[in-house]
């Protein structure tokens, strides 16, 4: 990206709401890059209070940023599965922002954005699923005589599965809530949902209700590159917790997350208490097992930025770091075939560190794609007969066909 597109991402970004304050950097001035998380040394004694410079780590009940929760059930030959998602719905004609979070996370990752896209867009509606094997949504396998084990069924996160269980999610997050008609939808998905959102585009089974779709710091080349280091990282990161707060402290602290209160909110739903711990000191674990993900890592992302491209429908790509395009991105940003947002000061969960900012990028997107920001030039036809009615009116010989189907010349009134 050239010095002229930085300054011209800065200058944008300098317009935007300010953001809370952010967390302060440990005392080696460490931080998050833009391409990993940085993991702290177990010398920084991650779960030690410091010394009351932090507030509190108490979790936020989801609650508090959407006005309620649906449980959709669905059986797919032996699979009995409950698709869990967050929903405020969308109010006078309203756009449905529907989101889609990245791998290990879940529903409540846009938590805080969704509290800000409504403050700018009050109408708005906000759709946030927990993707399968992900936060609340659960999939066990039905047994021959009806009941579903207790086992969980095998693994599949496929990007055709997870599609199609986004479509389902929606269509029938419709039948529940009475719409008659779908509202007019914005996709935005993060990282893994970004590939996901971006497939479902490209496919166009939303058709015309469709009107943008937006993708949050993901892009094919960085992303192949990273899954490279993948299992280095999940290695170092802590596998247990001895409580929820220690948890949230974790994600804050090693800035995986910048902003404490959208920690509070998200960081809860990614783990879970073992009834029978292993380690009794630590009895919470991730919900998550990133590891064992690894089959689809490539198929998320191989050919991302083809369909990102290609798909109909507004575009947009909001980046942490302006090292993130790759060759066919940067060809496409400079023929003008989507648009480009920088955010240089967020870490990789870009709605989660700066949500009132991305917030404000979303509602912006969304009024220049919108249906009325469309205005499309009167026909020719139209314009000659309104010159026509003007020229009629200004002589008092009403214009149209004259009495008895004639043809021939105008009768005055």
């Amino acid at each position: 990206m050239s010095d002229l597109q930085k300054s011209f991402a800065k200058s944008k970004l300098s317009k935007l709401p300010p953001e809370p304050p952010p967390i302060p950097e440990d005392e080696d001035g460490d931080s998050a890059s833009s391409t990993e998380t940085v993991t702290p040394s177990p010398t920084k004694q991650l779960f030690a209070r410091p010394g009351g410079t932090r507030g509190p780590q108490n979790s936020l009940e989801w609650s508090s940023f959407f006005d309620q929760e649906l449980y959709l059930p669905r059986q797919i030959n032996d699979l009995d599965m409950v698709h869990h998602v967050y929903v405020t719905p969308p109010t006078k004609g309203g756009p449905l922002f529907v989101m889609h979070h990245g791998a290990g996370s879940s529903g409540l990752s846009f938590a805080a954005c969704a509290v800000e896209i409504r403050k700018i867009l009050p109408n708005a509606g906000i759709l946030s699923a927990d993707a399968r094997d992900h936060g609340s949504t659960s999939v066990t396998r039905a047994s021959e005589d009806g009941d579903a084990d207790s086992a969980k069924a095998q693994l599949d996160l496929s990007l055709d599965t997870l599609n199609q269980d986004l479509l389902f999610v929606i269509r029938e997050t419709q039948v529940k809530m009475g719409w008659e008609t779908l509202p007019d939808i914005v996709l935005v998905g993060h990282s893994l949902g970004g590939a996901v959102i971006t497939d479902v585009a490209k496919k166009g089974e939303l058709g015309a209700k469709l009107l943008a779709y937006a993708v949050l710091d993901v892009v094919e080349g960085s992303a192949m590159d990273a899954l490279q280091s993948m299992e280095t990282y999940l290695s170092t990161r802590p596998s247990r917790f001895p409580s929820l707060p220690s948890g949230i402290e974790w994600h804050t602290r090693s800035r995986t997350i910048r902003n404490r209160t959208s920690a509070r909110v998200s960081v809860p739903s990614l783990l879970y208490h073992e009834d029978v711990p292993k380690d009794p000191a630590k009895p919470w674990v991730w919900r998550t097992n990133l590891a064992e993900t690894k089959p689809f890592w490539e198929d998320w992302f191989i050919g991302l930025s083809r369909k990102f491209l290609e798909a109909r429908g507004g575009k947009l790509l909001l980046l942490a770091g302006t090292d993130r395009l790759d060759k066919e991105l940067m060809i496409g940003q400079m023929q003008g075939k989507y648009q480009l947002q920088v955010f240089p000061d967020a870490g990789h969960f870009i709605q989660e560190d700066q949500p009132t900012k991305t917030a404000q990028i979303l509602v912006d997107f969304y009024k220049r794609n919108g249906r009325s920001a469309l205005v499309l030039p009167p026909k020719v036809a139209d314009m000659q007969a309104s010159a026509a009615m003007k020229k009629g009116a200004g002589t008092g010989v009403p214009l149209g066909k004259p009495e008895g189907g004639s043809t021939g010349s105008l009768k005055r009134s």
